[in-house]
């Protein structure tokens, strides 16, 4: 899924602790976004594996709530949105697509990594591949309570990331084709350092071998 489906779900994720807490509402809020962005700061070093833990997250998560719960304050009421939406980005990564160049293509067997059980998740059935048409639609869905329910600036920020996702959805399909003339651009000693999936044999793109 792409990265603004992620972030808004992040804020949904928060919504019940800024619900429950209106004092803490902003803090829930805005660390709900951050989870929801968090794994994909991995994105050209490790994709879905460096900053992904599915498990662990949920654990923290988890930790995160039942400290909030008990005893209600900022800090814990912060780290459980962070860890919840990262837990929620890490799971909902294996619904969508693989990880490879041309998601559409469903060659890929690698979702997300499961550094618990030490294994890559195969994809799952859910959106086809990050900025598709039904990713699309799953970010407006999630929007809609957000947008109903919370106040600027955090309104503004739902309304923002959901016109980014239109925008990287119009145009996702075009981006393999911009990507592979920008890396046969380069310098063959610049390669080894790229994404594999992003990396040169011979005239294309190579499938992920380890991203």
């Amino acid at each position: 899924m792409m990265l603004p489906t992620h972030a808004i779900g992040g804020m949904l994720v928060a919504l019940p602790v800024a619900l429950a807490m209106p004092e803490l509402s902003s803090t829930a809020l805005v660390a709900g976004f951050l989870g929801g962005v968090l794994p994909d700061l991995d994105m050209y070093v490790g994709h879905r594996k460096t900053l992904h833990y599915p498990v662990y997250y949920s654990v923290a998560g988890g930790i995160g709530v039942l400290a909030a719960l008990l005893v209600p304050s900022t800090s814990a009421a912060a780290l459980a949105s962070l860890f919840l939406a990262a837990a929620v980005h890490c799971v909902a990564d294996a619904y969508g697509g693989g990880l490879e160049l041309r998601p559409w293509e469903g060659t890929s067997r690698r979702a997300v990594y499961d550094h618990y059980h030490g294994r890559w998740i195969a994809p799952r059935p859910g959106v086809r591949y990050d900025g598709s048409p039904s990713d699309l639609l799953l970010a407006t869905v999630l929007a809609v309570p957000l947008l109903v329910v919370v106040d600027a600036p955090y309104s503004w920020l739902v309304a923002g990331s959901l016109t980014v996702a239109a925008v990287y959805t119009a145009v996702r399909r075009t981006l393999p084709a911009l990507v592979e003339r920008l890396v046969s651009a380069l310098p063959t000693w610049t390669r080894p350092y790229l994404p594999a999936r992003y990396r040169i044999d011979g005239p294309t793109l190579t499938s992920p071998r380890d991203d």
